[in-house]
């Protein structure tokens, strides 16, 4: 049960490779969307509670220990601006299953200590909503202020196998944390960027508190297409009704946008 939900957690969202080179070449009335599929080659390391009945489990595991357990994932940020206008949304689901054996926890209907096997199947689904406003603006350097929220929802089905006998149990839990950020973009000549991104949240509304910080390096290949590369860390603490998930998440991004 170790591995399972934690592994998930492992490639969790990020706003990687906005590809801000891009859109600082635009100016005017009309909208400017840039969408980048990305990779996050994140470790994780903290503690987690799956299940509300469960113990809570410290983890410690690299990007090679979370890739072993993927079934399925998918990352994708979306970046408009219009003017002093700026959207963002970044989308992350991704799904894992691990098996293991050993002596689980007492759960409904079967006794603490038995000797069982168990699978697990993770889906974690979470999605950043952010827009803001580019308050200061020169050739140099550019900063946008930013707010919106983050929803998290984490889904568990733990399938026991003991005495002959099989019995699944599923749990599933969610939250929103609001957050505040501020964005920094500077070219350094026409093909090269540096952009970083802070923010804060949770506050207490969904998780105690929440914090990310991604710095990239930008590359423009043509006017519509550039690359990024880059490292971010993610950090949260959440706690409620017994799920535990206070973890720190941090790794390599890499990542391609598209500008329309």
């Amino acid at each position: 049960m170790k591995t399972m939900t934690l592994s998930v957690l492992g490639l969790v969202f990020a706003q990687a490779a906005h590809g801000q080179a891009l859109s600082t070449q635009t100016e005017g009335s009309d909208w400017v969307v840039q969408v980048s599929p990305y990779l996050w080659a994140t470790g994780i390391e903290g503690r987690v509670s799956p299940f509300r009945r469960g113990p809570t489990i410290g983890v410690e595991k690299d990007f090679s220990d979370v890739m072993e357990e993927l079934e399925l994932g998918g990352f994708l940020n979306v970046w408009a601006r219009r003017d002093k206008l700026v959207f963002s949304g970044d989308l992350m689901f991704v799904n894992t299953n691990d098996s293991k054996a050993g002596r689980l926890p007492a759960l409904p209907g079967v006794p603490p200590g038995l000797p069982v096997s168990g699978d697990v199947d993770t889906k974690e689904f979470m999605l950043t909503l952010q827009g803001g406003y580019r308050f200061y603006d020169t050739p140099g350097l550019t900063l946008d202020g930013l707010a919106g929220a983050r929803y998290w929802h984490v889904s568990n089905e733990l399938t026991v196998k003991a005495l002959g006998q099989s019995r699944t149990f599923k749990e599933s839990f969610s939250w929103f944390d609001p957050l505040v950020g501020l964005r920094a973009f500077a070219p350094i000549n026409d093909r090269w960027s540096v952009q970083g991104q802070a923010d804060i949240g949770g506050f207490g509304v969904g998780s105690d508190m929440t914090w990310s910080v991604l710095a990239t390096v930008n590359y423009v290949v043509t006017d519509s297409a550039s690359i990024s590369v880059g490292y971010r860390v993610l950090d949260v603490d959440y706690e409620d009704d017994g799920h535990v998930f206070d973890t720190r998440m941090q790794g390599p991004v890499i990542g391609a946008t598209w500008r329309f």
